[in-house]
């Protein structure tokens, strides 16, 4: 394979028009053709194994209907409506009506409880929520401290503040006029995942969908081939889920699989295997659990997969050699957040991927990594990664977020001149390959060493004994801090001496890192803190060890 990097970056150049939705972009301009109007948009099944096909053709006379009857609820441009959704063909629908009224969108998990729901749609002052019954009780729950709200639209839900989703849309037309709006023009009001203190509203532009596609593009080995199918268990209200599977996938013209229900490796397997999936966004965590349980899926599955994108921790050496080895794909590592996605990654079809390494910028964003003055790092530092409002000819790069919602302070402190901080830190080695080093504020120093969390839980991540790790610092009056991991264990080891298996894993350590980055003091949970998009919260483990400081009696470790 010739390394066709810089040929790729020099020579891309931004054309974004000046009207851009991405309602029309997504389903409205494949519908409108007569060619076009029968594609397979969705393919989707639910936990009870319900299954349904819809084309393009049907997304859109839907959508018309929805948008009929949003409007004559007086949502108006720039109005923010709720959409309180998992993956199912209703989130597709609201999402290109809500587009083309010109409204803006705010995706929230139906795993959020009624406080984080209230939080949100007080902030966005929502006028307008679309939920379903997984979400119904936490919704209704919040409802009383959420003024703005004026219209609940529920489906499969029995109460008489709710208007029932299929009687809303049976006295809608399904012909509608879609509003002309800018590339510029708020589309999506997307709340961060809160891995570092209170969410945000990270207000995004109808370009940004554009801004996402080279990354997208390069991350699936040249999106679209004859006979994709994508899916991705990630949450369809999350940047993961919208901004690097379902929208995309949609814009292309090509069929995207929704599941319903808990994600397990076995069902994950069915999946791929069932849709003959050639294209697939798969965290990190979900990775190591496919690994765990079965190890060696092509013995057991006949799977069409051509390519796999991973994003939100770091994929790690273990991860990537069974992807190459069990799967006989090479994963596609990605970087990017709510405010600014799909920066950084490989297409290893076109530059080599390096193992553990988060890639390189993708063409058309000028990342860098600055100091805490915001400037350049000298070559070899640990950087903050920064995104710069330009790219390399001078335009405005399009995958910038607009800023964050009735927050400008919070806007202000993101940025360094024309550089954007992303939070995240990390290295450039001499090739231009970026290596992860974690969160700024998990990084931390120990007897004066500057320790990253993610090359020591990927050394645990390579023993037998466990299932996922999150590695903080534990406050230490002599050392400043020790390296102390939490530890899930794998099945196998549940029940094994809990003596013993530390003393191996810090063994292993010890053997294959620095002597300074052993874990001091190992952990056993039965589950890691989690955001709903994958992330570990090792803030809360943080929080956690600082607290026992004051009460070391109480919540001992078992070690």
């Amino acid at each position: 394979m010739s390394d066709q990097y810089k040929s790729l970056y020099d020579s891309f150049h931004w054309l974004v028009p000046t009207h851009f939705n991405i309602g029309d972009e997504c389903c409205h301009r494949w519908a409108n053709s007569s060619a076009d109007a029968r594609r397979i948009a969705l393919f989707f099944e639910d936990e009870t194994g319900r299954r349904e096909v819809w084309t393009y053709e049907r997304l859109a006379s839907t959508a018309n209907q929805l948008a009929n009857g949003l409007t004559k609820m007086g949502v108006q441009r720039g109005d923010r409506v709720a959409l309180v959704l998992g993956q199912r063909p209703e989130t597709i629908v609201a999402h290109i009506a809500i587009y083309s009224v010109g409204a803006v969108v705010l995706p929230l998990s139906n795993l959020f409880g009624p406080e984080a729901l209230e939080q949100r749609l007080r902030d966005a002052q929502a006028h307008v929520v679309v939920f379903d019954e997984w979400s119904a009780a936490n919704v209704l729950a919040a409802l009383p401290r959420c003024p703005d709200l004026s219209q609940l639209i529920g489906i499969d839900i029995e109460d008489e503040r709710v208007l029932p989703w299929r009687r809303l849309l049976a006295r809608q037309s399904t012909q509608f006029k879609p509003v002309t709006t800018r590339a510029t023009d708020p589309a999506i009001l997307l709340y961060t995942s809160g891995t570092t203190g209170a969410p945000k509203g990270a207000l995004l532009p109808h370009s940004v969908l554009m801004g996402n596609l080279p990354g997208f593009v390069a991350s699936q080995n040249w999106f679209p081939h004859p006979g994709d199918v994508f899916w991705s268990p990630a949450d369809w209200a999350w940047t993961g889920g919208l901004m690097d599977a379902l929208l995309p996938t949609l814009y292309f013209g090509q069929p995207i699989v929704g599941t319903r229900g808990r994600f397990s490796p076995e069902r994950a397997f069915e999946i791929l295997e069932r849709y003959r999936v050639t294209n697939t966004f798969l965290f990190p965590t979900a990775l190591k659990l496919m690994m765990k349980a079965v190890p060696e899926p092509r013995q057991r599955y006949k799977l069409a997969l051509r390519c796999i994108m991973s994003a939100g921790e770091s994929v790690g050496e273990t991860v990537f050699d069974w992807c190459e080895q069990a799967l006989g794909l090479t994963p596609n590592e990605m970087f990017g957040q709510t405010e600014m996605n799909y920066l950084v990654g490989n297409s290893h079809q076109k530059w080599p991927a390096r193992p553990g390494s988060m890639g390189k910028p993708y063409p058309g964003h000028q990342v860098g990594l600055i100091d805490e003055d915001g400037n350049p790092t000298r070559p070899g530092e640990i950087g903050e990664v920064a995104l710069n409002r330009f790219d390399i000819h001078g335009q405005p790069d399009p995958i910038l977020f607009t800023g964050y919602w009735r927050n400008a302070s919070g806007t202000a402190d993101k940025f360094s001149g024309d550089w954007c901080r992303t939070g995240d830190l990390a290295r450039v080695d001499e090739d231009g390959y970026y290596w992860y080093a974690g969160r700024a504020d998990d990084v931390f120093k120990s007897s004066g060493y500057r320790i990253g969390p993610g090359e020591i839980e990927n050394c645990l991540l390579d023993h037998a004994a466990v299932a996922n790790v999150a590695v903080v610092p534990k406050p230490d009056p002599e050392r400043g801090a020790l390296v102390k991991a939490f530890v899930v264990l794998t099945a196998e080891y549940a029940q094994c001496d809990r003596n013993q298996v530390t003393a191996a894993l810090q063994e292993h350590v010890r053997d294959r890192l620095a002597s300074y980055e052993y874990p001091k003091e190992i952990e056993y949970i039965e589950s890691l803190p989690m955001t709903t998009t994958g992330k570990i919260q090792r803030r809360i483990l943080r929080q956690l060890e600082v607290g026992r400081l004051s009460s070391p009696a109480k919540d001992a470790p078992e070690k």
